[in-house]
């Protein structure tokens, strides 16, 4: 059974502003953004330096989580700059003064 005081986030990730995205689905933000930062896990996030958190969302429902991130890596990507820009205008690391 699934307990109701989970949160899962969605989040994107790029290296630069108007850089390469990437999105993701986790349920513990900070410990995925310690992974990313010290890139601990290979892959594409790793090989592109995405570390910096762009853009997230929290949901209390795993499956809502998966299908906006699912909805998310199929939008184009000027409605993924627009999504960003919309709460992030500046493009600032909204984990830089998270403690690593």
């Amino acid at each position: 059974m699934k307990g109701n005081n989970h949160q899962y986030y969605v989040y994107i990730l790029s290296n630069k502003k108007n850089g390469t995205l990437y999105i993701g689905m986790t349920n513990d933000l900070e410990r995925r953004m310690y992974e990313h930062k010290n890139k601990i896990v290979d892959g594409f996030t790793k090989r592109y330096s995405l570390d910096k958190l762009m853009f997230y969302e929290i949901y209390q429902n795993v499956d809502n989580a998966i299908k906006r991130e699912k909805q998310l890596k199929n939008w184009n990507r000027k409605w993924k700059i627009d999504l960003i820009e919309k709460r992030n205008s500046n493009w600032n690391d909204l984990a830089s003064d998270w403690i690593y």
